[in-house]
C-alpha cells in the first residue's frame, strides 16, 4: 500500500466489501474454493466491463479495467487446489473400482464418487468444473 498502486488498492478494497457483504448473507466465504470462486467471478465481471468500454471507445476505462483483471488473475493464480494429473489418476482408479464393483458408470454416479459427500476429493481444494472435464473425457 506504500507503493500507491491504486489498482492494486481498489481491487483489494472491492474484494474486501464482497467478503463482508458475502459474510452478512447465508452463504458466507469460508474457503479458499468459494474465495477462488469469488476472484474469478470479478476477473469476468472486469473482462465484460473492458470489452463494453472498448466498443464505446473509452480507451482509459479498458486500460483500467484489464489492470484489474491482470491483479485479479495473479491473486486467483495464488489459490493452490488439486492438479490435473492428480484429478485424471483419481478419476481413472474410481471409473476401475466402478467398473469391476458392476456398478453404473455414468457422468452423475461418478462425480458422486469424487466430490459428494465421503467422496475422493470431499473437502480437498478441487474445482467440481475441472473435475467434470476430465470425467466426461474419460467416459
Amino acid at each position: 500500500m506504500k507503493a500507491k498502486d491504486t489498482n492494486r488498492l481498489n481491487v483489494l478494497r472491492a474484494l474486501l466489501a464482497e467478503t463482508t457483504n458475502a459474510a452478512k448473507t447465508s452463504s458466507p466465504i469460508k474457503t479458499d474454493l468459494q474465495l477462488l470462486s469469488l476472484l474469478r467471478k470479478r476477473a469476468a465481471a472486469s473482462k465484460m466491463a473492458a470489452q463494453e468500454f472498448s466498443a464505446a471507445n473509452r480507451n482509459d476505462l479498458t486500460d483500467k479495467e484489464e489492470a484489474q483483471i491482470a491483479v485479479l488473475e495473479e491473486y486467483a493464480g495464488e489459490v493452490d487446489t488439486v492438479g490435473e494429473e492428480e484429478i485424471t489418476r483419481v478419476v481413472g482408479e474410481v471409473i476401475g473400482k466402478m467398473r469391476t464393483e458392476q456398478k453404473k458408470v455414468d457422468l452423475g454416479s461418478v462425480l458422486k464418487a469424487l466430490v459428494g459427500p465421503a467422496g475422493e476429493f470431499d473437502g480437498k481444494p478441487v474445482e467440481k468444473a475441472e473435475v467434470a472435464k476430465i470425467v466426461k473425457g474419460m467416459l
